[in-house]
C-alpha cells in the first residue's frame, strides 16, 4: 500500500458513496488506475465494506451505554456472544483484560430499554457482575483507521 492508496482510501472514509471519477480527480490518477486500486483494496481485505452511519437519534435511540461484562467461567462465553449477535442495539462487543471481560457500546430508545437489555444480560448463565456507565456526551466518535500523512 503507497500513499495514493492511502489517499483513496481516506476520500472513501469520508464518503464511501464518492465516485471512481471523483477520486480520479482529486488525486490526478486516470479512473483505471483508480478502479484497479480499488478492486485491489477490496480483494485483498483492506476495504472489507461499504456501509452508511446513520444517525441513531433520527430513529428515536437517544441513549448511549458502555456496559462492562464479567463472565464466571469460558464454558459461558458462547451462549454471551450468541446473545449479542444478535442484539441491533449492542453496536460493539470488545474482549478486553482486566477486572471485566467484554465491554460493550449499546445504543437504546431509553432508560427503560437499557434496563430491559441489562436484566436481559444478566439472565445470561455465568453472567458474574456487569457495570453500566451512561454517556453524556461524545466527544469524538471516529471512524478511520488511515493514518495521516503526518504518521507515514
Amino acid at each position: 500500500m503507497d500513499t495514493i492508496d492511502l489517499q483513496i482510501l481516506r476520500l472513501l472514509q469520508k464518503n464511501a458513496r464518492v465516485t471512481v471519477s471523483e477520486i480520479s480527480h482529486q488525486i490526478n490518477l486516470s479512473i483505471s488506475a483508480v478502479s484497479d486500486r480499488l478492486k485491489k483494496l477490496e480483494s485483498t481485505g483492506i476495504i472489507e465494506q461499504y456501509t452508511a452511519i446513520i444517525n441513531p437519534n433520527v430513529l428515536h435511540r437517544k441513549l448511549t451505554a458502555i456496559m462492562f461484562i464479567a463472565i464466571d467461567r469460558p464454558q459461558y462465553t458462547d451462549a454471551f456472544t450468541d446473545f449479542v449477535k444478535e442484539n441491533d442495539e449492542i453496536l460493539d462487543c470488545l474482549y478486553i483484560a482486566g477486572e471485566y471481560d467484554y465491554s460493550l457500546k449499546i445504543v437504546t430508545k431509553d432508560t427503560f430499554t437499557l434496563e430491559r437489555l441489562l436484566n436481559q444480560i444478566k439472565a445470561i448463565n455465568g453472567i458474574k457482575k456487569t457495570k453500566t456507565n451512561v454517556v453524556l456526551s461524545t466527544v469524538k466518535n471516529a471512524h478511520s483507521v488511515v493514518p495521516s500523512i503526518e504518521e507515514e
